[in-house]
C-alpha cells in the first residue's frame, strides 16, 4: 500500500484553486482522454502566464539552449518545478512530446536507456524530494541520459534537491535560482482574476504583512485566490482593502472560528448538516439535505419518527451553523473559505469519523436527485480526496479508492474513484505515492470488482498524459492478466499507436518476456503492420530500425511455435495484405520478417513455411488489392521460403517488381 508520508510544501509554483474547489473539473469518462489533455495544455498556458520569472530565469535558459540540459537548484517553494516546465514549453517541437520521466520506480526504464528519449522531446526530471540514494542513482545516469537527449535533438530540467551534493562534471549545467518578489507574484495572480491595475497596485496593510514573510509561491496564489473570491462575494461598494482584509481574516481566523462552532453545536443532526455544508458547499439545499439524513444515518441508529410539520425547517437549521442558501437554492456559509476551515477541523480532530465519511461520500454520488450533477459529484470527492492529502494519508485515500472499485458499484461510484486517484496522481507531495500504488495493483494485485476497469481509465487518460512510459507499463501489466475482456489491452494499443517510441519499447518489453498466450495476445494486436511501416518526411519507420525487426522476428517465432494456427493466422493475413498494397521496401520486409521467423522453428519449420504460404493464398481471395497484386505477393514469399530453406537463389525473379529489404 501507500506508504503515509508527512505533508510538506512543494515549489510547483502555482495552484489551480486554493478554496478545495474542483482541481479538474470533469468527469473521466471514456471518452474523456482528449478533454483532460486539454486540461493539461490549459494549465500550463495559465502557468505560463503567471510566472513571474525568478532571478537567473535567463540564464537558465541559456544554459538549456546552449547544452540541452539545465540543473535547477534553490530554496524550496520558489517555483523550480513551475520555471522548469515554463521552459521545456519555450522548446516545444512538433515532433516531440513534453513528459515527466520516471526516477527509479517499479519496473521502469532506467534514466541511461536510449529508449527513454525521443526526438525533440522536453523531458523533465524532478527530483526536487529525492533522498540521498535516489539522487545518487539518478547522478550516475545523467551523462548516459544527457548523451541521447543531446542526440535526439531534445532538452532535459533536472530539478535537483536542495542541497544536494552535484557531481563536478555537472556543475555547469547547474543554475540556482533566487526567489522573484512575492508582491510581483501576488499582483501577477490578481491580473488572472481580472481585478483592474488601478486597484491591486495600491499599497495595502494585509498584503504587506502576509508577504512580509518568505511564502511560498504556492501560498501567495492561494491568498490570491482569496482576495479574488473576497471580491465576488462582497457588496458593491467594498474595494481592494476590504476584499483584502476579508481574504486575511478567513486566512487567520478561519480554523478557530470552526473550532469554536463544532464546540457550540452539541447535537448530532446539527453537526451533520455542518459536515454537509462544508462537504457540498454551493450544491442545491435538496442535496445538502438528503446528505446530512444520510450520514446522520449511518452512524446513529435511527431514532423514533417525527413528523415533517413538527421538524425545524432547512433554513432554521442552516441559521445555527451560520450559513444561508440562496434564492437559486445553493447552499453556503456566510464566512469567506468558512467551508474549508470545517473540513480541516473535522479531519483533523475528529479522527473517528474518517472511514465513515468514504462511505458517506460514495452514498452521496450514488443519489438519485436531478441536482446531483456532475460538478456536484467531483467537488464533493475533490474535499474528501483533498483532506486525506492534505493530512499525508495518502494510504488510507488509497484504500477508499479500492472500497469505492469493488463490491456492489455503480458507475457514479466508479467515476469517484477515477477522480479520486486522478486527485492523487495531481498532488505535489503525495503523486509519486500513487503511481507506485497503481502500479502495485496493476501488476501484483488482486483486481476483484471493477478495479481493473478503473486503472485502465487512470493510465490511459490520465497517467499517460505526464508519464507515458509509467502508462505504458501498468497497462502492459493489467493487458497481460486481464480475463473476459480485452480492455486493458486495446488501451496499450491505442497509447503505443501514437508514439513509435513507446510502440518500440512495447515490442522489446514482449520479445523479452515468457511468450505466454496472454503476451503473444497482446504482440498480435501490436504489431499493426500499418504502423510498423508508418513514417513521415522527418522520421523513419519503425520496422526500418534493427531492434524492432529482432523483437518482430523472435514475437513471431514465438506466435509460431506457441500458438494454435487459428489465433494469428488472421494478423498474418494483415500483413500479407500491407504487403500487398505497399510500393516500398517496407513490402518485402514484412515478408522477411516473417520468413525469418518461421525459420527459426527447427522441427516445425516445414510446417510453418507451409501455414504462411496457406495463409497468403487465403489472402489473395480475401484482400482488398488487386488480384495481380496479390499474386506477386504470393509468389515473391513463396520465393523467399524456398530461398530460405536453399532451393533459390535468394534474389527473386527480375520480372516480379516486388522487391525486398534495400
Amino acid at each position: 500500500m501507500i506508504q503515509r508520508t508527512d505533508t510538506r510544501v512543494r515549489d510547483s509554483g502555482v495552484t489551480v484553486t486554493g478554496n478545495g474547489d474542483v482541481y479538474i473539473g470533469m468527469q473521466l469518462r471514456d471518452s474523456d482522454k482528449q478533454a483532460f489533455r486539454r486540461v493539461a495544455e490549459d494549465q500550463l498556458r495559465r502557468l505560463r502566464y503567471v510566472l513571474v520569472a525568478p532571478p537567473r530565469m535567463g540564464e537558465a535558459r541559456a544554459v538549456l539552449a546552449d547544452s540541452g540540459t539545465v540543473i535547477l537548484d534553490g530554496v524550496p517553494g520558489i517555483g523550480r518545478s513551475a520555471v522548469a516546465r515554463v521552459l521545456l514549453h519555450e522548446h516545444h517541437r512538433d515532433c516531440g512530446v513534453f513528459r515527466e520521466l520516471p526516477a527509479g520506480e517499479e519496473d521502469e526504464l532506467p534514466l541511461h536507456d536510449p529508449a527513454l528519449v525521443g526526438t525533440g522531446d522536453q523531458l523533465l526530471l524532478d527530483l526536487s524530494a529525492a533522498d540521498d540514494r535516489r539522487w545518487a542513482a539518478a547522478q550516475a545516469d545523467l551523462p548516459a541520459l544527457r548523451k541521447t537527449v543531446h542526440e535526439q535533438r531534445a532538452h532535459l530540467v533536472v530539478v535537483m534537491p536542495y542541497r544536494g551534493v552535484l557531481d563536478p562534471d555537472l556543475q555547469y549545467c547547474r543554475v540556482v535560482l533566487e526567489r522573484p518578489p512575492g508582491i510581483g507574484v501576488f499582483r501577477r495572480h490578481l491580473r488572472l482574476h481580472g481585478v483592474p491595475p488601478e486597484q491591486y497596485l495600491q499599497p495595502d496593510g494585509t498584503v504587506t504583512g502576509f508577504l512580509t514573510a518568505d511564502r511560498p509561491m504556492r501560498e501567495i496564489a492561494e491568498f490570491a485566490d482569496l482576495v479574488r473570491r473576497a471580491r465576488d462575494a462582497g457588496q458593491p461598494g467594498d474595494g481592494f482593502a476590504q476584499w483584502c482584509e476579508t481574504a486575511g481574516r478567513a486566512r487567520n481566523d478561519g480554523r478557530r472560528d470552526a473550532a469554536a462552532l463544532v464546540a457550540k453545536l452539541r447535537e448530532a443532526p446539527q453537526r451533520a448538516l455542518l459536515i454537509a455544508v462544508s462537504m457540498l458547499h454551493g450544491a442545491h439545499a435538496d442535496v445538502v439535505h438528503r446528505a446530512a439524513e444520510q450520514l446522520l444515518s449511518l452512524l446513529e441508529p435511527p431514532s423514533e419518527s417525527v413528523s415533517p410539520l413538527q421538524q425545524r425547517d432547512l433554513a432554521e437549521r442552516l441559521l445555527d451553523i451560520s450559513a444561508t442558501a440562496a434564492i437559486t437554492g445553493q447552499v453556503r456559509f456566510e464566512k469567506l473559505d468558512f467551508d474549508s476551515a470545517v473540513r480541516a477541523h473535522v479531519w483533523d480532530h475528529m479522527p473517528d469519523l474518517r472511514p465513515h465519511l468514504g462511505t458517506w461520500a460514495a452514498s452521496v454520488v450514488e443519489l438519485n436527485d436531478p441536482h446531483v450533477v456532475t460538478v456536484v459529484r467531483d467537488s464533493l470527492v475533490e474535499r474528501v480526496a483533498g483532506e486525506y492529502l492534505r493530512t499525508g494519508r495518502a494510504d488510507e485515500l488509497g484504500y477508499l479508492v479500492e472500497r469505492w472499485s469493488t463490491g456492489t458499484t455503480s458507475r457514479p461510484r466508479l467515476e469517484a474513484a477515477v477522480h479520486a486517484l486522478t486527485r492523487g496522481l495531481a498532488d505535489p507531495v503525495h503523486a509519486r505515492d500513487f503511481r507506485r500504488q497503481i502500479y502495485q495493483w496493476c501488476a501484483n494485485g488482486r483486481l476483484e470488482g471493477e478495479l481493473a476497469r478503473v486503472l485502465v481509465r487512470v493510465c490511459a487518460d490520465v497517467l499517460a498524459t505526464s508519464h507515458p512510459d509509467q502508462a505504458l507499463v501498468r497497462l502492459y501489466h493489467l493487458a497481460r492478466r486481464e480475463r473476459g475482456t480485452t480492455r486493458a489491452r486495446q488501451a496499450l494499443c491505442d497509447l503505443v499507436a501514437g508514439s513509435r517510441r513507446l510502440h518500440r519499447v512495447l515490442l522489446d518489453r514482449l520479445a523479452r518476456s515468457d511468450f505466454s498466450p496472454a503476451h503473444l495476445g497482446i504482440f498480435l494486436q501490436a504489431s499493426d503492420p500499418e504502423l510498423l511501416t508508418l513514417h513521415s518526411g522527418t522520421s523513419h519507420a519503425l520496422i526500418d530500425e534493427q531492434s524492432a525487426q529482432r523483437s518482430l522476428t523472435a514475437c513471431w517465432h514465438a506466435v509460431l511455435t506457441e500458438l494454435p494456427p487459428p489465433q494469428w493466422q488472421a494478423e498474418a493475413r494483415r500483413w500479407l495484405h500491407r504487403a500487398a498494397a505497399g510500393t516500398g521496401p517496407h513490402s518485402g520486409l514484412l515478408l522477411d520478417l516473417l520468413v525469418s521467423a518461421a525459420q527459426r522453428c527447427t522441427e516445425k519449420r516445414g510446417e510453418a513455411f507451409a501455414l504462411l504460404y496457406a495463409c497468403a493464398r487465403d489472402a489473395e481471395r480475401a484482400g482488398p488489392e488487386d488480384a495481380v497484386r496479390a499474386a506477386e505477393t504470393t509468389g515473391l514469399l513463396l520465393h523467399k521460403i524456398s530461398a530460405a530453406q536453399g532451393i533459390a537463389p535468394a534474389t527473386p525473379p527480375t520480372t516480379s517488381p516486388r522487391g525486398t529489404r534495400p
